[in-house]
């Protein structure tokens, strides 16, 4: 387990490029307004079939 744990702190410190932070951030940014955007299409889309279903059931009442 140990050797474990110093082989993956040594391929994490010297053989993994990370992102820049600077780019980094920008998708950041990018991936927390596309998942705004998709949680109100969902929202959207949720209280249409909402009203429709309802409308539905009204109708057979």
């Amino acid at each position: 387990m140990v050797n474990y744990i110093k082989e993956s702190y040594n391929e994490l410190k010297n053989h993994v490029t990370w992102t820049p932070w600077a780019e980094a951030q920008r998708l950041t940014v990018i991936v927390a307004v596309f998942s705004i955007v998709l949680a109100l299409v969902v929202w959207g889309v949720d209280s249409v079939f909402s009203k429709v279903i309802a409308y539905y059931f009204d109708l057979i009442k």
